[in-house]
């Protein structure tokens, strides 16, 4: 039996359509239709009284545009209050130079007075002018050291220079290049008459750089005395300032502001200490390579002097290091001869390599390492803005710098480099000292028993304005517990 297969399909339709209607008795099949969504046109609409008083209403701005528009206002107005301040300290430089050479002296001689107050017992007073005492006779020491080896050898430099001179001319006159004798004289002849000219035409600025000079000495022994006055009261009295200024700023912002002056305080103290043990290695070598000449060539003159001139020089990393290595040569050069030169070369590059690749790496830390490119561009800019004092605070500027911005930002350096080292990173927090030995800071908390550390900081959550905390007074910021 065959089946028609349209009759039997519309036999099921007829099924189906019999069960909708007995489902819904009474009512016709509603069928439903898909329906699109149609937004409707934005009408502009005037702001209201309400609005226009309150100043609540604001045309539609792009986001990236308002975005782009916080940043440029909030950045010209850091850019104007960077350059009010700029102005305001170039015309109190006569006060800030020596300042903040003070404040260089009194990072390399603060762990010598706090170690005099811990170790030895020493009261505050005492620690701080034992300290400061042992560094001017120190300092004293090596300068009448160096002015006996300069008087005292001297002479003996300038008749080396003579008979240098005078070689480097007859080697000349052998025609070592293919120059014929009567032109390399007529050359030098040239170059003295060239030099006389010059200084006869430059007579009067010479005269009046030397009146100058006589009036800068004035300044400068002026600058020298406040330099050390200050210095002093930093090594007695730092904490006590330190604690004054952040009792300046509002309660809130207190802790963040301890936590990164302190972590830029330490990092200059590393610093300091870096280049010491640095610029001793430095002149060590130079001191070294000068005494094996003397063995073979003959003693070369004015050793010390030059000894403790690289010691100075390499204060400003890598460019004072380099250009007193090239002093040094060129004594070598012009005392003892062109073999000498080449070996204090190879003494200084040697130094330079035992330098950059062994000692730095070794004892300098995450928080005091600068990429040698941004040491060699802050150097190049202070140098040019500032002369040598800008070159000579060039890099502690950019290291100090560099660890206070990353730790308001949330990274901290010292905590990395404790974690490095296997160490807790609690206690990497740096802390100042009270006059009688009791630390102010981070560690002031951890001695008290109390949550002094926020996170991994070590910094203080308890005010710094000398008053205790409340353990039963409610937390105004509750998100930093």
């Amino acid at each position: 039996m065959t089946t028609n297969p349209s009759s039997f399909a519309g036999r099921i339709r007829n099924a189906l359509t019999g069960l909708r209607e007995r489902r819904t008795p009474g009512q016709a099949v509603q069928v439903r239709k898909l329906v699109t969504y149609e937004p409707e046109a934005l009408v502009y609409a005037p702001p209201t009284d309400d609005e226009l008083g309150r100043g609540a209403y604001e045309p539609y701005v792009e986001p990236s545009v308002r975005l782009a528009a916080a940043w440029s206002w909030r950045g010209l107005v850091v850019l104007a209050a960077l350059v009010a301040a700029y102005w305001l300290l170039s015309k109190v430089t006569a006060v800030l130079l020596p300042a903040l050479i003070a404040m260089l002296i009194a990072a390399l001689l603060s762990p010598v007075s706090q170690f005099l107050r811990n170790r030895l017992r020493f009261p505050n007073a005492l620690a701080a002018a034992t300290a400061f005492l042992g560094a001017i006779v120190v300092v004293a020491g090596l300068l009448s050291l160096v002015g006996q080896q300069i008087v005292s050898g001297f002479p003996a430099l300038a008749g080396q220079v003579v008979a240098g001179y005078n070689a480097i001319v007859d080697w000349l006159m052998h025609n070592p290049f293919g120059l014929e004798a009567e032109q390399v004289a007529t050359f030098l002849d040239d170059g003295l008459q060239q030099a006389l000219t010059l200084l006869e035409s430059n007579a009067s600025r010479i005269a009046g750089g030397a009146a100058g000079a006589a009036a800068g000495i004035g300044n400068f022994l002026t600058g020298l005395i406040l330099t050390l006055f200050t210095a002093f009261f930093f090594i007695l009295d730092g904490r006590r300032i330190f604690t004054w200024f952040v009792g300046l700023l509002p309660v809130p912002a207190r802790s963040k502001a301890e936590g990164a002056a302190l972590r830029g305080w330490q990092t200059l103290v590393q610093y300091v200490r870096v280049q010491i043990i640095v610029a001793a290695v430095d002149a060590l070598g130079i001191l070294i390579g000068g005494f094996l000449i003397g063995l073979f060539a003959g003693q070369m003159p004015l050793l010390i002097p030059l000894t403790v001139l690289v010691f100075l020089g390499s204060f400003i990393p890598i460019v004072g290091a380099v250009a007193t290595g090239a002093i040094a040569v060129l004594v070598s050069l012009v005392t003892q001869g062109f073999v000498p030169a080449l070996f204090m070369l190879l003494v200084v590059l040697l130094v330079q390599q035992l330098e950059g690749n062994v000692l730095q790496p070794m004892i300098m830390g995450k928080a005091v390492s600068v990429h040698p490119l941004a040491v060699v561009l802050a150097v190049a800019a202070g140098a040019f803005l500032y002369g040598i004092p800008g070159a000579l605070f060039a890099v502690p500027a950019v290291a100090v710098a560099n660890t206070v911005l990353l730790f308001l930002a949330g990274r901290d350096l010292f905590a990395e480099d404790a974690v490095e080292a296997g160490e807790d990173p609690a206690d990497a927090a740096p802390d100042l000292e009270h006059d009688d030995g009791e630390p102010t800071g981070a560690a002031a908390g951890d001695r008290a028993g109390a949550p002094a550390k926020s996170g991994a900081s070590g910094v203080l959550a308890e005010p710094t304005d000398g008053t205790a905390a409340d353990p039963s007074a409610p937390n105004p910021r509750p998100d930093r517990d």
